[in-house]
């Protein structure tokens, strides 16, 4: 057998032994292995935007309604070429996750080589980062995260090889997966000769893979950023740019040392010896490989820092960490770059067999975390889409907080009154409920299904959002609050006793009239806990 397909079988059987895990935890939690269920809400808006551009719908949530509802648009366009081919299967998602899982196991065991020379070093970087409990997460999770570490490792080997042209072309896509790896871009640069014609080689690939995607931006909301983005952001320079304020303090001082111990902390999640081998991993890379490996390697110091200082929302170890997993292999590679340096065989199977123990111990404890968000997202956001599906008529209009699971599903035109689909609600939103309330009373959503706990002033509207259905969860670990609640609004189509709608984009009546949904009219409040 050749060295590479010995490294591709390993990292093979390492990425199956995870996922075991994972599954078996989750049937254990959820009661089955989750084939075609993810561990967030926001995966299913990948879906939804990806099934709508393979059925000729446009970039859109709302068909035919173009938004530019993604941070990560190159995840959402791979996932719409592979609904094209193969038909809007779900399940696809974590195929090409646990693809890209696979080759970024590869690439790093790669990294590890160009910058140790060792090839035991390779193979333990690889099995490490294929055993990763966030890699793992990633690759089933529907989301972006691991083709933005294959992106960024890619991006990594490149510039170990010297191919920096290549390099900016990965790191250009990477920024189109994840937004957060444009950091590498001012410390590829750095890391070799300063001259103009080096940024134009590493700025002008990037600024072409960029380009298309702000022009969208700009078009169909007025942003240089994605409306997500712009709904999300909660301080920071971005955050003062578009009218956030917040004491400096704040911004210069707390959050990066927030941020900062809380990507410790995510590290020594993923295995115990990461944390500590980083610095000794940076004092060896600046005396063997030095500068074009040292700087981009820096990175590591830095992304929670320009987290903090740039565009904050939540911290590193957010969801698995889910902002900082592209830059996990890396991670990886450098704390086993350490290892080249102790002579004695004995010494570095010591060191090698204690990264393989911390990584395994953490493993268990990641798979329950991914098996009970499923069961969170299957027992609320699924379960509601069928609840809207058997309850509603298919005309009916939701406004919706967490938009995913329960547009996908029932098919249903939404209003996002957190703003990441609808952008134009975002300035209503600066003025708190009162302010979303005004905008709803324009759009005339016939149903809300909101977080009472994120909306308390409008769930007590009695007068004009009559609860009907409910559901708690028991162990909540994902979701934005413990319960999500159906609300009829009076001036719903299919209300007995319908009050006209205040404003002046309410829709006509769907097919049948406002008596043509029986279902709709129910208002004795069902409580569901799984």
């Amino acid at each position: 057998m050749t060295g590479r397909a010995l490294t591709l079988g390993a990292a093979a059987a390492a990425l199956g032994l995870g996922v075991a895990i994972f599954l078996w935890k989750t049937r254990q939690i959820a009661g089955s292995i989750g084939v075609g269920a993810f561990p967030l809400d926001d995966s299913w808006i990948h879906m939804q935007f990806a099934r709508n551009l393979a059925e000729g719908r446009g970039f859109a949530f709302n068909p035919g309604v173009p938004v530019s509802g993604s941070t990560a648009p190159l995840w959402t366009l791979a996932l719409g070429g592979a609904f094209t081919v193969f038909g809007p299967h779900p399940a696809l998602a974590k195929v090409l996750g646990l693809v890209l899982a696979l080759a970024t196991a590869w690439l790093a065991g790669s990294l590890a080589e160009l910058w140790t020379g060792r090839r035991e070093l390779a193979l333990l970087a690889l099995v490490l980062t294929a055993l990763a409990g966030p890699m793992l997460w990633g690759a089933l999770s529907g989301m972006e995260v691991s083709l933005a570490a294959l992106l960024v490792t890619t991006a990594l080997v490149f510039r170990a090889r010297e191919r920096e042209g290549a390099a900016a072309v990965a790191l250009g896509l990477a920024a189109l997966a994840r937004p957060e790896a444009i950091l590498l871009l001012p410390l590829f640069w750095l890391s070799g000769p300063l001259t103009w014609r080096r940024v134009l080689t590493w700025l002008g690939p990037v600024a072409a893979c960029v380009a298309p995607w702000v022009a969208f931006n700009l078009a169909t909301i007025g942003s240089p950023l994605p409306g997500t983005a712009v709904a999300k952001i909660e301080g920071g320079l971005l955050g003062a740019l578009s009218g956030v304020r917040e004491p400096l303090a704040t911004s210069l001082v707390r959050r990066p040392a927030q941020y900062t111990w809380e990507w410790i902390r995510w590290l020594w999640g993923v295995d115990a010896l990461l944390p500590l081998l980083l610095v000794p991993g940076i004092a060896w890379l600046f005396r063997r490989p030095g500068r074009a490996a040292l700087i981009p390697a820096c990175v590591l110091m830095a992304h929670p820092v320009a987290m903090a200082l740039l565009a904050p929302y939540r911290g590193p170890g957010f969801q698995e960490g889910r902002y900082s997993i592209h830059l996990l292999p890396l991670a990886i590679v450098t704390a086993v770059a350490p290892l080249a340096a102790l002579a004695a065989v004995r010494a570095r199977r010591v060191a090698a067999r204690a990264l393989l123990v911390g990584v395994l111990v953490a493993l268990p404890g990641a798979a329950s975390r991914y098996g009970w968000a499923v069961q969170n997202i299957e027992a609320m956001q699924v379960h509601l889409a069928r609840w809207v599906i058997d309850h509603t008529p298919p005309t009916a209009r939701l406004g919706l907080n967490d938009v995913g699971a329960i547009t996908y599903f029932s098919r249903r035109e939404i209003v996002d009154v957190m703003g990441l689909v609808t952008p134009a609600i975002l300035p209503y939103r600066r003025e708190g409920e009162s302010g979303v309330l005004r905008y709803l009373e324009q759009a005339c959503p016939d149903y809300l299904i909101l977080f009472p706990e994120w909306f308390p002033t409008l769930s007590a509207m009695t007068d004009r959002f009559r609860p009907v259905y409910r559901v708690r969860l028991d162990h909540n670990t994902v979701a934005g609050a413990d319960e999500l609640v159906v609300y009829e609004a009076i001036w719903s189509r299919w209300a007995v006793d319908r009050h006209p709608c205040p404003g002046a984009l309410a829709v006509a009546p769907g097919p049948g009239g406002p008596g043509a949904a029986e279902k709709g009219r129910d208002r004795i409040i069902i409580t569901w806990s799984p």
